[in-house]
């Protein structure tokens, strides 16, 4: 038990060369920013409905998902079975085909079409910056499971990844992102699905892995912990988690929301989400009972330092060689799936909505696909600087939920009001954005549960919304065309956007 086999290292250092090989291929397809950025947008449905799943399952599931459960138990799965689908749904059928038929590359370009400029900045800012932290999680998640399972140093692991994921993002673009997403998917349901029968029949079955964990975790099978619980309280579960975070993530996530965007027609963008939810059904099994097993066979020993390298620990001591090898792969396939498509997103608001859009507006299409490589480059050697703040939270689930919950609640509320409400005026979205955004600050300054803070501050937001927008003069129907729901566009308004979208136009 522990010893890692050739056999092992084998498949794992033939994975990290073939995905490198199989990502950068695509880079004789690019040669405009809509190659780069949406795929050309001729994504299918499948391969859209794939690479949502590959973006979703990633570090912050098996990595911090699995540590979760092995700390907090199953409450962990609440992330997953508290509106994920509702809010998949939702999303499919009310926000995907306006963000599509608006002809943009961002959620945070419809906002400025919506509402105004300003709008748009300050959303794109915030996506920005959450985007670019958010690959220092990713990166340190990949240097906690190589650490564990090959004992390399953590800034090796992080580097390693690092190096595959950034040259193929560099090169081929949501390409290569979306379609390396499909494979490293398969990887990892296959791994996930081992990981759970040798995992039972190591702890022998459920009545095993439950007598082992509550006679000392008796907590642990409860779904709803109590409200003095510092990280996951039950009030703060069903209206931060279910009302706010899980539909923000799914209605306006810009890594989310870009295969969609990237899709050959309206139809292939709603289905490839619609479809998402089917695989997204068996998360919960995936996910979590590696948590469970990691702490009903080592315990709270020294064998496991950070609850962070539960999921590691699990397949490098449970699974025979060569199947070990092959589990791990499964599971860095969600780590480099997770990495590449922020990193792909990152640069999309970076480059679209904050370069072209206020630094340099009427450069070539080619000049702009430069900088978007170049970005890219730039957020690898950031996300490795950062991913150190990462250990300073209390594992890699919470740190990415507190950063998420700073303003994703202004952002879930703009947005509903302004595909839902035409009444809603630029005026009332940018003080709704900016004021929820300051209920955050001012609730995160008195450390109040970042599920709570999700909710007050898109409470916040969407009353401050609401009270402006009746005290403002109402938009223009031709400016809110095809923007809100109830108001559609000319099929031929929605190819003239699209067509002069290449030129940074408003």
């Amino acid at each position: 038990m522990g010893g890692i086999h050739g056999i092992d290292l084998f498949i794992i250092i033939s994975y990290l060369l073939a995905i490198l090989f199989f990502g950068t291929i695509f880079r004789k397809y690019i040669r405009t920013t809509e190659d780069f950025f949406l795929a050309g947008k001729m994504l299918p449905w499948w391969v859209i409905s794939m690479s949502i799943i590959g973006t979703n399952i990633g570090a912050y599931d098996y990595i911090g998902a699995a540590g979760g459960a092995y700390r907090f138990g199953i409450a962990q799965a609440n992330y997953e079975w508290i509106g994920a689908i509702p809010a998949m749904v939702v999303s499919a059928f009310l926000f995907v085909p306006y963000y599509w038929k608006a002809g943009v590359y961002t959620v945070p370009e419809y906002l400025g079409k919506r509402y105004n400029v300003y709008v748009r900045l300050i959303e794109a800012i915030l996506w920005g910056l959450f985007l670019v932290c958010l690959l220092g999680i990713f990166f340190w998640a990949s240097g906690i499971m190589l650490n564990t399972y090959l004992g390399w140093p953590i800034n090796v692991g992080i580097l390693i990844t690092a190096i595959v994921v950034g040259i193929y993002t560099v090169t081929g673009g949501l390409t290569a992102v979306a379609i390396t997403d499909v494979v490293q998917l398969m990887v990892m349901f296959v791994g996930g699905i081992a990981v759970a029968i040798l995992g039972f029949w190591r702890v022998g079955g459920w009545s095993g892995l439950v007598s082992k964990i509550t006679a000392t975790h008796p907590e642990h099978f409860k779904l709803f912990l109590p409200l003095d619980n510092p990280v996951y309280p039950w009030l703060g579960m069903i209206f931060g988690l279910a009302f706010v975070l899980s539909p923000a993530w799914w209605c306006c996530n810009q890594s989310i929301i870009q295969r969609t965007l990237g899709a050959k027609s309206e139809w292939d963008a709603k289905a490839g989400m619609l479809f998402a939810t089917f695989p997204k059904t068996l998360i919960p099994l995936l996910v979590v009972l590696p948590g469970f097993f990691a702490l009903a066979l080592a315990g709270n020993s020294s064998q496991i330092q950070n609850p962070d390298q539960a999921l590691p620990w699990v397949i490098k001591n449970i699974l025979p060689p060569g199947l070990a090898g092959l589990v791990f792969v499964a599971f860095i396939a969600a780590l480099h799936s997770s990495v590449d498509s922020t990193l792909n997103s990152a640069a999309t608001v970076w480059t679209k909505d904050i370069y072209q859009r206020f630094i340099k507006r009427d450069a070539s299409d080619k000049h702009y696909l430069i900088v978007g490589r170049i970005l890219t480059i730039a957020f690898v050697i950031w996300g490795v600087i950062f991913a150190p703040v990462t250990n300073k939270f209390p594992g890699i689930y919470v740190a990415m939920q507190n950063l998420l919950s700073f303003f994703q609640g202004p952002t879930l509320a703009t947005v509903l009001l302004g595909v839902s409400w035409r009444r809603a005026t630029q005026w009332g979205g940018l003080a709704g954005l900016v004021g929820g955004v300051g209920i955050s600050a001012v609730l995160f300054a008195s450390k109040v549960n970042f599920l709570y803070v999700a909710w007050w501050s898109f409470a916040g937001s969407l009353i401050i919304n609401i009270i402006v927008s009746l005290f403002t003069k109402p938009e223009p129907l031709e400016k809110i065309q095809g923007l809100v729901y109830g108001l559609v566009m000319k099929d031929e308004n929605i190819q003239n956007i699209i067509n002069k979208r290449v030129n940074g136009n408003e």
